[in-house]
């Protein structure tokens, strides 16, 4: 069983960007870099790069305060690049 919900935005901007779930998990268990978001206290952003998508970091954001973690988005942070 999944320990995370997708939001509807997740989902289609999984589908859209072919984000295949094994790297949101990826990301969302063994990120490199974790901050909080800087509007909503209950938001964390996990950061890892994939290294199959020629090191491009990936933005997990997520709800951590909800049971299970309820992902709101995920993308691939072009501003990131070569950060991590």
């Amino acid at each position: 069983m999944r320990r995370y919900d997708l939001s509807q935005h997740a989902k289609d901007v999984i589908a859209e960007r072919h984000i295949r779930l094994a790297l949101l998990e990826q990301v969302l268990e063994s990120p490199e870099l974790v901050e909080p978001d800087s509007g909503d206290p209950a938001l964390t952003h996990n950061l890892g790069r994939i290294e199959e998508h020629g090191n491009r970091v990936l933005r997990v954001v997520f709800n951590g305060s909800t049971s299970p973690l309820r992902i709101v988005t995920v993308y691939f942070d072009r501003k990131m690049k070569g950060k991590l």
